[in-house]
């Protein structure tokens, strides 16, 4: 009988029929990663694992994010750590992950050492999200809700299967890379707000890497270990019983029927639908922050308790917090990168919002009764005018994508945070992933270093 993991890695790896489109909206997912990470080398998440780690006395065939070389494990590890340092990454809903951020570090590392060229690059990328998806939508929606941050559990398991793809192992090796993921799956929600949670990313993308190339030395273990007793649907999936279904042959790959959600905002994804909602409302209604009364937004169980921080002290306890980031909508058009830092949070006129800012739970039967529930926003204003919105998909989903000319001005964002150029030559090896012979032009886009890491290691 076939079991989930071999069904998963045929589907996965072959099995999903992929068009030029998907092909392409995996180049986008792979050069916005490769921005966040150029973005997140200063972050104290970053620093310190290069620290830790030794970086400034390593050396191997994988690139280091800020110059230098590592094995690629810990390349991996590193990179991924900047890439969701800023918390401006994607999302990726069927793996209830930051899929991209674990996966393009892993596959750039590996790759190197393989000698791999882009297209193979962005096969293996589509790969793994086809993997993570598939072992997140049987624990989805209670594995994340009980606490599990899906970015480094899910993401760990899916993308053991690109890396195992990449390295060329068969459909056995693919399987046994993902059944040894699953006994290196972990990482809890209540991380967030802490230079931990994006660890969460370098200790997928680490593991990642570690579980294929074990799977490629001979390591095995159980290929049922998505549904057997003890396995991973039966202990991870918030006491429900895990729902495992696979699609039909020739359906189409989940790049196109799902999606990511490229963020427009530097901040949990958890905010975005509201951030959007109320920046909607101001631009309808032109109030002004101080005529604002009360704003009310109803959220998701996960969505709240993912957002801890009423009145944040730090950038990164800012990113998960519904107040700092719905008082930043009412103030002004777009949130940036620097809104994130300990001055921004410090604001006076930003502060003074935050009591006015209430997040609230919607009821559970309204939450289960759809696959994504609508947040709700209702601002009331000191003169007694109300204003309320609804919506489902924030916007950079594929209801409402991000066009062109605001995907690319997020990827020169990043590289400018960072304090380096994302020159013309840059944008155009970030446009051409494909077509590309080697890995090599990518990864120089990771060796400029910013200032942040001078002392760094």
């Amino acid at each position: 009988m076939t079991t989930l993991l071999e069904a998963i890695a045929s589907r996965a790896a072959g099995g999903a029929p992929v068009t030029a489109a998907n092909r392409r909206a995996a180049e986008h997912a792979i050069a916005d990663t490769l921005a966040c990470i150029v973005g997140g080398q200063g972050d104290i998440a970053t620093l310190a694992v290069r620290r830790g780690t030794g970086a400034a006395r390593a050396s191997g065939p994988a690139t280091l994010v800020g110059g230098g070389s590592a094995a690629a494990p810990q390349a991996a590890m590193i990179n991924a750590t900047a890439g969701h340092a800023l918390d401006f990454d994607d999302n990726f809903g069927p793996g209830m992950s930051h899929a991209s951020a674990v996966l393009v570090p892993a596959l750039l590392a590996i790759g190197q050492g393989n000698g791999a060229t882009g297209a193979e690059l962005v096969s293996a990328y589509l790969t793994g999200l086809e993997a993570q998806a598939l072992v997140g939508l049987g624990v989805r929606p209670e594995h994340y809700v009980a606490g599990w941050h899906g970015t480094s559990t899910v993401g760990t398991i899916g993308a053991a299967a690109g890396c195992a793809a990449l390295i060329g192992l068969d459909r056995d090796g693919i399987v046994q890379a993902m059944s040894l993921a699953v006994s290196m799956a972990s990482g809890m929600k209540g991380q967030f707000g802490t230079p931990t949670k994006p660890f969460h990313a370098g200790m997928a993308a680490r593991n990642a890497v570690e579980a294929a190339q074990l799977a490629a030395a001979g390591l095995y273990g159980r290929a049922d270990i998505l549904e057997r007793a003890q396995g991973f649907g039966a202990l991870m999936s918030g006491g429900q019983d895990a729902v495992w279904a696979l699609p039909e042959p020739g359906a189409p790959h989940v790049i196109e029927t799902e999606g990511l959600m490229p963020k427009i905002h530097p901040c949990c994804g958890s905010t975005h639908n509201s951030v959007d909602m109320v920046q909607a409302l101001r631009a309808e209604h032109g109030f002004a922050a101080d005529a604002v009364e009360k704003v009310v937004l109803t959220v998701g169980r996960a969505n709240y308790r993912n957002l801890a921080y009423p009145e944040p002290v730090t950038q990164m306890e800012a990113r998960f917090s519904m107040q700092y980031c719905v008082a930043l909508a009412l103030t002004q058009d777009m949130l940036s990168l620097s809104d994130f830092s300990p001055e921004a949070v410090a604001r006076p006129h930003v502060r003074a919002l935050l009591p006015r800012i209430e997040m609230e739970v919607m009821p559970l039967d309204e939450e289960i009764a759809q696959l994504r529930p609508a947040h709700r926003a209702q601002i009331t204003l000191k003169d007694g005018r109300s204003f309320s919105a609804a919506l489902a998909h924030a916007r950079g989903t594929l209801h409402d994508p991000l066009d062109e000319a605001t995907r690319v001005a997020k990827l020169r964002d990043c590289f400018d945070y960072a304090g380096l150029v994302l020159d013309d030559a840059g944008l155009a090896l970030l446009s051409d992933i494909d077509d590309q012979t080697s890995l090599t032009g990518l990864c120089g886009l990771l060796e400029s270093r910013a200032a942040e890491l001078a002392d760094a290691g």
